[in-house]
């Protein structure tokens, strides 16, 4: 008898086992084989949460446990009955954030976000840039805080959200498309589609919520990485005599968006970046370097996007002549040119660039004027080069902020793609990628900085046009940085990137990331991303002049601070060769190391740029995941709940009657 019940048990469990089985339990032979089958994992790029002096941003489960969400498409939105993970379309993606900031009723219901990718988004949107219409405008260094430098600005990036938010990868999209799919024509009215999201942050769980409280309970880390810098010839650094003028040419490699780890920012900063290196890379095949009046230097920034962390801790590395910037005087320096978004500059055949500058110094005319004859020298290229609006309230959003705001008597010129107002539609977005820039103008681009450069530190009006002419781009170079710096094909498993570094992944992502460990001038490789150490490799190179000694293997060490070791990444062995090409810290002015812990300095009056520092924070986490099953309704599982139970009393109340009946049979016998 109880065999009996045990069968009927049996055959009423395997009856109502989940859809996603059938068919599939022959080749089920472990538990992952299981697990398999009935989950589908879900790649894709987080929105994660961040955070500053006065709270949080970004995204995050709201709890200490993972979010589990039925899956409904956003066309089908206005039919929300219940909690759910919206799957929305990438050219949909503004609308919905849009609805959820203007619509709280609507946005209690929304449990996570998948947002699909979708091909040639860029010509169906007018533009999308997460970012304010006046980025960072707290360092401004003018009223006008008001202006709109990115007009189309949505300023979503900067809030807070308490639901998860995946950007899906080509793969994971794919994926998803697939289980629905097969799962569509099984599907029974009492079973539905879910999400599951693990993206359960540190500081949500330890309850802080802010950069001082969670770096104190260490739940979070300061947000940051290393700059580079490097002199073009090296710096003698053991001769006493170094009273050159400083040309100090800088650029950013650090973008942002509202993923994590899909920020590219190809024509903001990047392309401004690669035309540094091409820039560098035309200069240092020239003869001569030495003799000329004025000391060139190069700087790539990180951190710029997060409150000029890397150009204001320049600054204080320079204040302190650190190691970081030994060899470098601040006094000595005398113009700053930086190179913006330059990658846009193509129009109707005319690569048009305007010179933002502040005031109406000689040292800065100076600049303009070259950047101008660098023009007439290129006439064939037609380049076009403009000083920006006078109308403009100053100069755009950019590090030479921070050096003005030190020292306000500096010559400073940005060379950027746009007057008044940003040309590139997706700023600060995961769209701003290698489709939104142009070879050649990034290429026009590096041409005028290498030949004003030229200009400006030979100190003569006359520079002959033949001299000029030998200042030529390698755009075969400008086409392999763009496909390196800018795309996951061949990414940063190109050649170009393999001879100097071993990437730990190919996809770039220019996100700056967090500070690992205390600030050093030597840093450990390994707690340093790629593109910085690809681009410490690559400046040290190029600036780089012959040893005396031929025997250059940096086995046995490098003579001296004068020599530094290049490619020991890719063969273990590396190269020792003449250049002054350092690591500078990049963090917040207003952070201290102090005995493996980070703390938080109060604000000094006379760093006005560190008063209204946000001191930016990333939570740490466990892991980040996401995957998709299928579930029976809660008012299912209560019915077979129910049915198992009256199907247990209806087989008690049986056997017991046939019990009985059994019973009385034997005593007539």
């Amino acid at each position: 008898m109880e065999l009996t019940v045990f069968s009927l048990f049996f055959f009423f469990f395997t009856f109502h086992l989940p859809s996603c089985f059938s068919g599939q339990s022959s080749s089920m032979e472990s538990v992952p084989d299981l697990q398999n089958t009935m989950y589908a994992s879900i790649d894709g790029y987080p929105c994660v949460r961040l955070m500053n002096l006065s709270g949080t941003i970004g995204c995050s489960n709201p709890g200490r446990d993972k979010v589990v969400a039925p899956i409904l498409r956003f066309e089908n939105v206005d039919k929300i009955a219940e909690p759910s993970a919206i799957l929305v379309s990438l050219d949909e993606f503004p609308t919905l954030f849009t609805r959820i900031s203007d619509d709280s009723s609507f946005a209690s219901k929304v449990l996570g976000v998948l947002v699909e990718p979708t091909g040639d988004v860029q010509n169906k949107l007018k533009g999308f840039s997460p970012d304010q219409k006046f980025p960072q405008a707290q360092f401004a260094l003018y009223h006008n805080t008001s202006y709109q430098w990115n007009s189309i600005g949505s300023g979503i990036m900067w809030k807070s959200y308490k639901f998860p938010v995946f950007l899906l990868t080509e793969s994971g999209s794919k994926t998803l498309q697939e289980f629905v799919t097969k799962n569509e024509d099984k599907k029974k009215s009492y079973t539905s589609n879910v999400a599951e999201f693990d993206l359960v942050m540190q500081t949500v769980k330890s309850g802080t919520h802010d950069s001082e409280s969670c770096l104190k309970e260490e739940t979070c880390l300061p947000l940051g990485g290393y700059s580079v810098w490097s002199s073009l010839p090296p710096i003698n650094i053991s001769s006493l005599q170094q009273s050159k003028p400083i040309l100090l040419t800088v650029a950013s490699m650090d973008s942002a968006s509202f993923f994590r780890d899909r920020s590219l920012g190809a024509d903001s900063p990047i392309s401004g970046l690669i035309a540094l290196l091409a820039a560098v890379d035309a200069l240092s095949h020239l003869d001569g370097l030495g003799d000329l009046s004025k000391q060139l230097v190069f700087a790539v920034f990180t951190g710029e996007a997060w409150g000029y962390l890397g150009s204001r801790r320049f600054l204080v590395e320079l204040d302190m002549h650190s190691d970081a910037v030994h060899g470098l005087n601040h006094t000595l320096i005398e113009t700053v040119i930086e190179i913006g978004s330059v990658g846009k500059g193509l129009s109707q055949g005319v690569k048009n660039f305007f010179a933002h500058k502040e005031g109406d110094s000689s040292a800065t005319n100076q600049t303009v004027a070259a950047l101008k004859r660098a023009q007439e020298s290129l006439i064939s290229e037609n380049i076009k080069i403009a000083s920006a609006s006078a109308s403009n309230p100053g100069i755009p959003p950019s590090s030479l902020m921070s050096f003005l705001e030190k020292n306000p008597a500096i010559s400073g010129v940005v060379l950027e793609d746009f007057d008044s107002v940003f040309v590139n539609k997706f700023y600060h977005s995961h769209l701003d990628d290698l489709s939104n820039v142009n070879s050649s103008a990034v290429v026009a681009a590096a041409s005028l900085i290498a030949r004003t450069l030229y200009m400006l530190a030979s100190e003569t009006e006359d520079v002959q046009n033949s001299t000029l002419a030998a200042i030529n781009v390698n755009v075969s170079l400008v086409e392999q940085l763009m496909g390196c710096l800018l795309d996951c094909d061949p990414g940063l498993s190109c050649e170009l990137v393999t001879k100097y570094i071993s990437p730990m992944s190919t996809c770039p992502s220019h996100y700056v990331g967090v500070i690992l460990d205390e600030p050093s001038s030597t840093p450990y490789t390994g707690y340093i991303n790629d593109v910085p150490r690809f681009i410490w490799n690559f400046l040290a190179d190029r600036t780089s002049i012959p040893r005396e000694n031929n025997s250059s293997d940096c086995q046995h060490g490098c003579n001296g601070r004068d020599e530094v070791c290049i490619k020991a990444e890719t063969d273990g062995k590396g190269v020792c060769v003449l250049s002054t090409t350092r690591y500078v810290p990049a963090y917040s002015t207003r952070l201290k190391f102090e005995s493996g812990v980070w703390n938080v300095l109060p604000p000094n009056s006379s760093d006005k740029m560190g008063v209204v520092d946000p001191v930016w924070t990333e939570s740490n986490w466990n892991t980040i995941g996401m995957r998709v099953y299928i579930v029976q309704n809660v008012a299912y599982d209560r019915l077979v709940l129910f049915g198992g139970i009256t199907l247990t009393v209806f087989a008690y109340l049986a056997i017991a009657t046939a019990r009985a009946f059994f019973n009385k049979a034997m005593k007539r016998d």
